[in-house]
């Protein structure tokens, strides 16, 4: 059985094609300040440390919701290390070692409560369209902002090759329910048991104020474009089959060759195919029941392998 495995992959068509992408800017801009500084907008119903300030904004790109940290859902050891200290080697560790994500960005921490954080460009595949970010309100317990799996892709194709356009977010405090502390101190008791992340929105010290946002720029995108080969629109019936089969949509392949495996991978039945034909019976009833795989090769190289049922 290992050989037919093999063989099975070995033969399958190759398609090729290349995944469409964007190039964006991330601009996030913080606006975090007291209520006594400012009673309009200020989120903070405390007088901010002097030492206020973010960690490095950290980016992962991936393709599956919720793949790095998700609301109502304990914090893994990457998030939790960038709520509690703004470290950011077990997180890039996490994103770096899952087969779900594309890559990981270090887009630089800000020294100031009030600024901005800007990631001049940002490449995003289609296949992991999906972007996560996070950042430490320093000092703090474990409290910081994010965003999780924001989808770049629009579903709009003819717009933009189906990214989507400029658009803000607005960015509010998170807990990450791993360190106790109501107040700007980096030294806290671990949560004991350790609790989810929730929103820290009007929650002291925060009131329900947005903290900041996040800006994607679209900068420029390449069109997906896809290159299918002839050779799978080829239909081959009955199957199972007792015997008779017949290929049709074979006028524009130019196939080569009709190749029947068994299941240990020995070549039991070839046919070689007169150009020009439209549609191909055969009969491959002196075959003894049971399970073969059909490969068509085409005289471009290109194969196609599937698997047939003998009654």
């Amino acid at each position: 059985m290992k050989n037919f495995t093999f063989l099975f992959v070995s033969f399958i068509s190759i398609t090729s094609f290349s995944q469409s992408t964007a190039n964006y800017t991330v601009v996030f801009e913080s606006i975090w300040e007291s209520v006594a500084d400012n009673p309009t907008e200020g989120q903070s119903t405390i007088d901010l440390p002097g030492s206020a300030h973010w960690s490095p904004l950290v980016v992962a790109t991936h393709k599956t919701a919720n793949t790095f940290l998700m609301m109502g859902a304990a914090a893994s050891p990457g998030i939790e290390s960038v709520a509690e200290t703004g470290g950011t080697s077990t997180f890039e560790s996490e994103v770096n070692n899952n087969a779900d994500a594309d890559k990981f960005i270090d887009g630089g921490g800000l020294s100031s409560a009030k600024g901005t954080i800007t990631i001049n460009s940002l490449d995003v595949n289609e296949d992991f369209s999906l972007v996560t970010l996070a950042s430490m309100i320093a000092p703090s317990p474990d409290w910081f902002i994010a965003v999780n799996g924001i989808n770049l892709r629009s579903g709009n194709n003819n717009i933009n090759n189906g990214w989507k356009d400029t658009f803000s977010i607005d960015l509010f405090p998170y807990d990450a329910g791993t360190e106790d502390g109501s107040g700007y101190s980096l030294d806290n008791v671990d949560s004991n048991p350790i609790g989810v992340i929730t929103s820290r929105s009007n929650t002291t010290p925060f009131n329900e104020k947005k903290i900041g946002t996040l800006t994607f720029t679209y900068n420029s995108s390449t069109l997906s474009t896809r290159t299918v080969n002839k050779i799978d629109a080829v239909k081959i019936f009955p199957n199972p089959t007792n015997g008779r089969i017949t290929l049709s949509n074979i006028q524009d392949i130019e196939l080569n060759s009709i190749k029947v495996y068994n299941v240990l991978g020995k070549l039991v039945k070839q046919i070689e195919i007169a150009k020009g034909l439209s549609k191909l019976s055969t009969n491959l009833g002196n075959l003894n029941k049971g399970i073969y795989l059909l490969n068509l090769e085409a005289i471009d190289g290109t194969n196609r392998s599937q698997k047939l049922v003998i009654n």
